[in-house]
This record gives structure tokens, C-alpha cells and sequence, in this order.
């Protein structure tokens, strides 16, 4: 079994808040241990929205069951009108997030029975304490550049294997491929952004987000080969055309395993083109749509390498 760093902020979190509102002295010091259990969340900004809305939920709250109460002589059956009043106003201040936390107070202003500015007070320090330590301690995020490079590395053999299979069947009619690889890439991807989408919020002032960047530019690149593979396998290998656009393929394919340059392709591919305008127009009807498919294709391959050296200006800057 696995223990996770947020159950390890969890339980850190709870002893330091219940210790620290105990060393305060304050009544029903317990709490602040539940309203800490409350703030640990996934990353930064998460943590300092959840705080925001409970304290003010709790504000809202402690007022409202104080009126209340007070009226009601402190009787049970003004729950539902506390309740009944609490949670829309909490919906209205777009705080409803912090709803559970307003109940830890309504039910201590219920228990003690009287409300003066001593139980405000001490109420206010459980608020403080219980939320300060969940925020706190919600600060430290482990890195995760290890496993956004991980996935780096593991998207970037995706996309050199898909490739290389388009080449293969250019070069020598070669399609006996189940495709599994794009639904691994489609998969891993969406892991990826995931952690990058995380990376940003636990780094919300920082104005440069490369790995969310280098992830969107990579889900741009996969949907260009999903729109590769139905032009590919309608292609005659037997075409001059499609062996020289196929080797060019495989070579790209190696370097994007091996992570090299890929801003000579762009001219290469340039070049390949020229060279296809000044051959004979097509016979037959296959030649015809088997040299369109083609064009296709080269519009699609050269806008994939654009991508791909995006990706070297993203890894520049991010190095600069």
C-alpha cells in the first residue's frame, strides 16, 4: 500500500492544527484539526480557493446561527433555519465550497449553549488555526519535473513509432499494424496534461508554463497523425513519390526518438515537393487519387515538423 504526499500533509496537518489550538487554549480545539482535514487539497491554488470560501462560510455561519439561536432560545428546531438561510447566502457569495466548514461552527455555537464575544473569539481561532495550518502546509509540492520528463520521453517514442509505421507501408506497402500506439499516445497524453495542468496551479504567478505549452503542442501533433493514417493507407507504395515522402519519414522518426534537430526537414521537405511538381501528370485514375492523398499528406507532414520545432523554442526558452 502507497502512501501519497497529500495523505502525509494530511496527517501532519491535523496533529500541528488540534496541538496548536490546544497549546491556545481554545474550546472544542479539535475542530481545527476536521477544518484542516478540510483544506488539503491537490495543488496551490486549490488549497487558497478552498480556504477563501471556508472562512467566509464560516463567517456566515457563525452570524446567522448566532441570530438565530439567540431568537430561538437555543433551540434544536432552529437547524432548519439556519440552514435553510446559511446555504444560499453561501451560494449567493459563490463560497457554497465552505458550506461543511460553516456546520462545525453552528454546531459548537449550539453546544455551548450562549453566544458573547469570548465564544467569538475562540471561534475565530479555531477558523484561523484549523484553515492557516491546511494553507500552510498545502504550500510544499513536491516537484514533478521528474515525471513530466517521464512522460516526455515516453510521448516522444510514441510519436516516432506511429511514424515510423507511416513510413514502412510508404516505402514498401507494409500496413499490418493494429494501431495500438495512438491509443496509447491519446492515453498518455491525457495524463500529461493533467500534470501539467497541476504544474500551472501550483505555480500560478508564474508567467511561463513550458510544460503545459510543450503538451498542448504535442496533443496538436498527435491530432496531425491521426489525420496522416487514412491518407497513408490510401497510397500506392509503388509511387516514386511515396518512397521518397516515406524516407523522408523514417528519418524524422529516428531523430524525434532520439531528440535531435529537426529544422533541416522543413527545406527538405520543401525540396521534395518541387521535385514532384515537375514530374508527368498522373494516367490513371488510382495514380491521380493515390497523388492527391499525397499532397495531403506532404501539407500534413510539413505542418508536423513546424510543430516539432516549436518544441525546440519552447525547450529554449525554458532553458533561457
Amino acid at each position: 500500500m502507497k502512501i501519497g504526499i497529500r495523505t502525509i500533509k494530511t496527517a501532519t496537518g491535523v496533529s500541528i492544527s488540534v496541538i496548536l489550538a490546544q497549546a491556545l487554549q481554545l474550546t472544542y480545539f479539535t475542530a481545527a484539526g476536521l477544518l484542516t482535514l478540510l483544506s488539503i487539497q491537490r495543488t496551490r491554488k486549490q488549497s487558497l480557493r478552498t480556504v477563501s470560501h471556508r472562512f467566509f462560510a464560516c463567517l456566515v455561519g457563525l452570524a446567522v446561527a448566532s441570530i438565530c439561536f439567540s431568537l430561538s432560545n437555543f433551540r434544536a428546531w432552529a437547524f432548519p433555519v439556519i440552514f435553510l438561510v446559511t446555504i444560499p447566502l453561501c451560494v449567493w457569495l459563490k463560497v457554497q465550497e465552505g458550506v461543511p466548514s460553516s456546520g462545525v461552527v453552528i454546531m459548537h455555537a449550539y453546544t455551548h449553549g450562549h453566544v458573547d464575544l469570548a465564544f467569538y473569539w475562540n471561534e475565530l481561532g479555531i477558523i484561523v488555526v484549523g484553515l492557516g495550518t491546511g494553507l500552510l502546509v498545502n504550500l510544499y509540492m513536491p516537484s514533478i519535473d521528474r515525471q513530466i520528463e517521464d512522460y516526455k520521453r515516453k510521448i516522444e517514442r510514441l510519436l516516432s513509432v506511429i511514424l515510423g509505421h507511416y513510413a514502412k507501408h510508404l516505402r514498401i506497402g507494409d500496413m499490418e499494424w493494429d494501431g495500438k500506439e495512438l491509443i496509447e499516445l491519446d492515453d498518455m497524453l491525457k495524463a500529461a496534461q493533467k500534470l501539467a495542468e497541476q504544474d500551472v496551479e501550483n505555480h500560478p504567478h508564474r508567467k511561463d508554463h513550458h510544460y503545459y505549452d510543450y503538451y498542448r503542442n504535442k496533443l496538436e501533433q498527435f491530432q496531425i497523425l491521426q489525420r496522416m493514417l487514412p491518407l497513408v493507407s490510401r497510397i500506392d507504395v509503388r509511387m516514386e513519390q511515396s518512397v521518397r515522402i516515406g524516407e523522408l519519414m523514417a528519418e524524422l522518426s529516428q531523430d524525434i526518438q532520439q531528440r535531435r534537430d529537426t529544422s533541416s526537414y522543413y527545406q527538405r521537405l520543401r525540396s521534395i515537393r518541387e521535385y514532384h511538381k515537375e514530374l508527368p501528370l498522373p494516367v490513371t485514375r488510382a495514380e491521380f487519387e493515390s497523388r492527391a492523398c499525397l499532397y495531403n499528406l506532404a501539407n500534413e507532414l510539413e505542418l508536423l515538423i513546424e510543430k516539432l520545432n516549436d518544441d525546440k523554442e519552447q525547450v529554449e526558452r525554458a532553458a533561457g
